[in-house]
C-alpha cells in the first residue's frame, strides 16, 4: 500500500518510521515532511500544507491508499472532509466537525457537561469586565484558555490574581465592533494532581486504548518552572501510575466520550488523545486532542511492536487486534532554541553524529546545500533511548544528547525529564 504523512514535525516523524518498518507499506510519502525523513521516504518538501488541491493532486498520482495527517491544524481547517469528500481517499485522521474535540474547548467542555463525564469546572466568558470581575472574586489558582486552536502561550495557570488579569490581558482578543466584547475563553478550576497522556485508536463506536501511558513535561525548565511549551520530553510507561487508573480513565472518561459522540451523530476515526489528572476525587478529562500527542508520539511509537499498517486496516474494519509493546522504557529530551516558547529562533547551526539519527525525531531543523544543519523552529528535535529502567533509558537519552554540538546559549534542554519517575522508584 502507499501511504501519505501530513505533517513536518516529530510526531510526524515518529509515523513515518514506524510506516518504513511496516511489510504493507510499499511507498511513503511527507507532505511537506522535514529534514530528518530524507533516508526513509519521499519528502515534498516544497508543497504548503495548506494547499488542499496540491495534497490530492500528489495523493491520486502516487495513487495513494492511506492519507494519515498529523498534526491539528488541518483537521481544523477540513482536510480530511476534502480528501474525503472530494476523492474518496481514505483518511486516517477526524473530519472538521469531529475534530472540535480539539479545536474547540468550548464544544469539548460542553458535551462532558451534557454527558457527565468528570472534567475541571469552568465558565465561559465573551466580555472582559465579567471575566475580571469573576477573576476578583475567585479562589487561585485557575487555568485560562482561549477556545479554539491556538499556540501554546493561549492556556495559562494563574497562581494569584496579578497573574491572572495579565493572562486574561494576553489571552483576549477583542472584537472591533465593542470594546468589551472578546473571542469566547474559559476559565476553568485547577486539577490537582499527576497528569499523564493516554492515546485511543478510535472508528466510531469501537475503540483501542494504548496499553501503557505516557507523561509529558510542558513548562519550559526543569521543576515545572516557565512558560507552557509544545513539550520538552517524555517517557513511558508510567508505571508508577497504577493499571486501575488507566483502567479507570478508560471506563469513566473514554468510554462514555466514544459514546457520546456516537449519541451525537459523530463518526470519529482517527486518534483520540486524553490528557487526564489522577486527582483526589478520580480521573478527570484535562483535554482531548484529535491526534497523537508530540512528544508522547515519539516515545509510545518507539514501544509498539506491531506493524502499523496493518493495524490501521484492521481498525477501519472494526475488526479486533492487539497491541504488542516492547520491554522496558523508552525517554525522550527536547532540544529547543534558547527563546522557546517566547519566541522562534531561526538559522541557529547545530550539528549532530551520524549514529545519533536513529534515536532522533526531527521537529524543527533545516539542511542547507552544504549538507550543514540549521534550527528552523522553537522545538528542534527530540532525542529517545530505550533501557531495562526509566533510570538507564534515561541515562542514555542525556548521553546522547550531549552529542548534539551548537555555540553555547543558542539552545536548551530539560535536566529533569522523568523526574516523578525516578523520585517514585526510590
Amino acid at each position: 500500500m502507499n501511504v501519505a504523512v501530513i505533517g513536518s514535525g516529530g510526531r510526524e516523524h515518529a509515523i513515518v518510521k514506524m510506516l518504513a518498518d511496516s511489510k504493507a507499506a510499499d511507498n511513503i510519502i511527507a507532505i511537506p515532511g522535514n529534514a530528518g525523513m530524507n533516508d526513509i521516504c519521499e519528502v515534498m518538501y516544497r508543497v504548503d500544507p495548506n494547499d488542499f488541491d496540491a495534497i490530492a493532486g500528489i495523493c491520486i498520482e502516487h495513487q495513494i491508499d492511506w492519507v494519515i495527517i498529523g498534526p491539528p491544524e488541518p483537521l481544523e481547517k477540513g482536510l480530511a472532509d476534502f480528501l474525503i469528500d472530494e476523492y474518496g481517499l481514505t483518511v486516517f485522521g477526524p473530519r472538521r466537525h469531529e475534530a472540535s474535540i480539539e479545536t474547540s474547548k468550548i464544544f469539548t467542555k460542553q458535551l462532558l457537561d451534557k454527558y457527565n463525564i468528570p472534567t475541571a469546572d469552568y465558565k465561559i466568558f465573551s466580555n472582559y469586565n465579567e471575566a475580571k470581575n469573576f477573576l476578583e472574586n475567585t479562589d487561585f489558582p485557575v487555568v485560562i484558555k482561549h477556545d479554539e486552536l491556538g499556540d501554546i502561550t493561549k492556556v495559562v495557570v494563574a497562581n494569584n490574581l496579578d497573574e491572572s488579569i495579565e493572562a486574561l490581558d494576553h489571552i483576549a482578543q477583542f472584537k472591533a465592533e465593542d470594546t468589551l466584547k472578546i473571542e469566547p475563553i474559559i476559565i476553568e478550576e485547577y486539577l490537582d494532581g499527576e497528569e499523564f497522556s493516554l492515546m485511543v485508536l478510535v472508528n466510531e463506536d469501537v475503540f483501542h486504548p494504548f496499553e501503557i501511558i505516557a507523561q509529558d513535561h510542558k513548562s519550559a525548565y526543569k521543576k515545572g518552572v516557565g512558560p507552557n511549551t509544545d513539550g520538552m520530553g517524555a517517557y513511558a510507561p508510567v508505571t508508577h501510575i497504577d493499571e486501575t487508573i488507566r483502567q479507570e480513565a478508560i471506563d469513566k472518561l473514554v468510554a462514555p466520550t466514544v459514546q457520546a459522540m456516537v449519541e451525537e451523530g459523530m463518526s470519529y476515526f482517527g486518534v483520540l488523545y486524553l490528557g487526564a489528572m489522577n486527582t483526589k476525587d478520580g480521573v478527570k478529562v484535562i483535554e482531548y486532542n484529535a491526534r497523537f500527542g508530540d512528544p508522547e508520539a515519539q516515545v509510545l511509537m518507539s514501544m509498539l511492536e506491531n506493524d502499523f499498517l496493518n493495524m490501521l486496516e484492521k481498525l477501519k474494519r472494526k475488526e479486533p487486534f492487539e497491541m504488542k509493546w516492547k520491554e522496558g522504557y523508552m525517554a525522550g529530551v527536547v532540544l529547543a532554541t534558547k527563546d522557546y516558547p517566547y519566541k522562534e529562533n531561526f538559522g541557529l547551526p547545530l550539528e549532530f553524529p551520524e549514529e545519533l539519527k536513529a534515536h532522533m525525531y526531527i521537529s524543527g531543523v533545516s539542511q542547507k546545500e552544504d549538507g550543514s544543519y540549521i534550527s528552523s523552529k522553537g522545538q528542534v528535535l527530540m532525542v529517545c533511548n530505550h533501557g531495562d529502567t526509566i533510570e538507564k533509558a534515561l541515562d542514555n537519552v542525556y548521553e546522547n544528547i550531549q552529542l548534539i554540538k551548537y555555540s553555547d546559549g543558542d539552545f536548551y534542554y530539560r535536566e529533569d525529564i522523568g523526574h516523578r519517575a525516578l523520585y517514585r522508584n526510590k
